[in-house]
């Protein structure tokens, strides 16, 4: 393969109550909603954007959140696990944070040089916070209720769920330009790069688990980054040429998309690193107000009028000094 991916960009969920799930990623995990806007293919619900100050690629968890949305089902051919990058010696400040939310935890563990600590968000989306000893240099979104010190940087890998590992691994190193990393039972590790926090996804092999279905609680796809549109426009090119079926090229306002699923039935995307969030507004302003792509601007009010009431908690848009 002649191009890499240098990490993850984001993970796209879905959701449910969009308050709920605002009230929750914002107060509880203490991310900032960088943008607030809509699916741009089903305009009558939003799409929200967590992640650090200026949503840089590698911090973002987006959600299409459906009030009434049916639970999803965990299992094969999805992405099960979205884990966040935290600070050494923090997850013992995190568990009595969240489990004094009201969030149940498991126990912390250890894997290798991590320690990981997993939990589910209120629609049953499983998270995880992994603390890793060589730490992770990624500037934090710091609040009142979740103080820099033990702030979340970003994300650190996600976990597919397969039946069987070799076609999913030859995506991932083929089309992805990713490297086997090492192998813990049945999970297998693959890294961008040099690997570590943003650059890693585990591949669990899973042969008795039923098949994952989509809705309320579960990822809808993972996204890796391309640092710009040239690259991206090449790199679809030669995964065409591999007989990848891939979508045209997407304009998704803040980035550059192509999607195609890989053999274990996770959906993948490559999106681009730039424009980024602060195109159609300032940086301390962002996620504040409902933006809209051009071609939905005509329909601003009538999208207005389908979309539940959003408000957001104070600790969105802190005031700086």
């Amino acid at each position: 393969m002649s191009f890499q991916t240098s990490g993850l960009h984001h993970v796209t969920a879905i959701g449910g109550d969009p308050q709920r799930n605002a009230d929750f990623y914002l107060r509880t995990l203490g991310l900032r909603l960088v943008k607030t806007t809509v699916n741009f293919d089903d305009p009558g619900t939003y799409h929200l954007y967590y992640g650090d100050e200026s949503g840089k690629p590698g911090s973002l968890l987006t959600f299409f959140p459906w009030k009434d949305a049916p639970s999803g089902r965990l299992g094969t051919g999805q992405a099960t696990t979205t884990s966040f990058s935290v600070p050494e010696r923090s997850l013992g400040w995190w568990k009595k944070h969240l489990e004094a939310s009201g969030v149940t935890t498991g126990d912390i563990v250890s894997r290798d040089a991590e320690e990981v600590l997993t939990f589910r968000d209120p629609d049953g989306l499983v998270l995880a916070l992994v603390a890793h000893q060589q730490g992770d240099p990624r500037d934090p979104w710091d609040t009142a209720l979740v103080p820099g010190e033990h702030a979340i940087r970003g994300l650190h890998s996600v976990t597919m769920s397969v039946t069987r590992e070799d076609a999913t691994a030859g995506t991932l190193t083929e089309d992805l330009g990713l490297s086997f990393a090492e192998q813990d039972s049945n999970r297998f590790r693959f890294s961008a790069g040099e690997g570590g926090p943003g650059a890693t996804v585990d591949v669990l092999v899973t042969p008795d688990a039923p098949r994952g279905l989509v809705a309320a609680g579960t990822v809808h796809h993972v996204a890796w980054r391309a640092p710009d549109e040239g690259t991206q426009v090449a790199w679809r090119e030669e995964l065409v040429d591999r007989g990848v079926g891939v979508t045209s090229i997407l304009d998704r306002q803040y980035f550059r998309s192509i999607y195609f699923r890989e053999p274990g039935g996770t959906l993948l995307e490559i999106a681009t690193d730039q424009p980024g969030f602060s195109i159609d507004e300032p940086l301390l302003e962002l996620g504040r107000a409902l933006k809209l792509p051009p071609w939905l601007e005509p329909d601003r009010e009538q999208i207005e009028a389908m979309l539940p009431k959003l408000d957001l908690p104070s600790e969105n848009n802190p005031v700086r000094a």
